[in-house]
């Protein structure tokens, strides 16, 4: 299977850790996006100001959930002053002033976890996370 990496966009910057979980759990990007936008679960994630969203993926064999942990940065203040009345000026000025999300991690996890219980994270994850909040890389933006 050929797996194409996600590039960072205005709105989503994309770290290098969720790229080797994409590999390593074979999930797409647009399968990534999918679970952020119709998740049907939201928790509290262990990384600081991060959220962590789940969606089920059942099979008649197979009882699984896939989650991402997501962080919003802050709204960014345009500097520029923009006339009123050009349109063009005025949706540059809303796409930078547009909050940016750090799409950090993203993992199956196999069986039903329970609504309001610490988030399931596999232990390779925890300590890469642990890792990457200890040294400020990329979650801090």
């Amino acid at each position: 299977m050929l797996l194409r990496f996600p590039k960072d966009d205005t709105a989503t910057h994309w770290t290098s850790h969720v790229k080797s979980k994409m590999i390593h759990y074979g999930l797409g990007e647009g399968r990534i996006r999918r679970v952020i936008k119709n998740g049907t679960r939201r928790e509290e994630g262990v990384a600081p100001n991060t959220v962590a969203v789940m969606q089920r993926n059942d099979t008649p064999r197979r009882k699984e959930e896939i989650w991402v942990m997501v962080q919003e940065a802050k709204k960014q203040q345009s500097n520029k002053t923009i006339k009123h009345g050009d349109a063009k000026l005025e949706a540059l000025r809303v796409s930078l002033c547009k909050p940016k999300m750090t799409i950090i991690s993203a993992w199956r996890y196999p069986g039903i976890s329970k609504p309001g219980k610490a988030i399931p994270i596999p232990d390779d994850v925890m300590e890469e996370l642990d890792r990457m909040i200890a040294e400020g890389e990329e979650v801090q933006r």
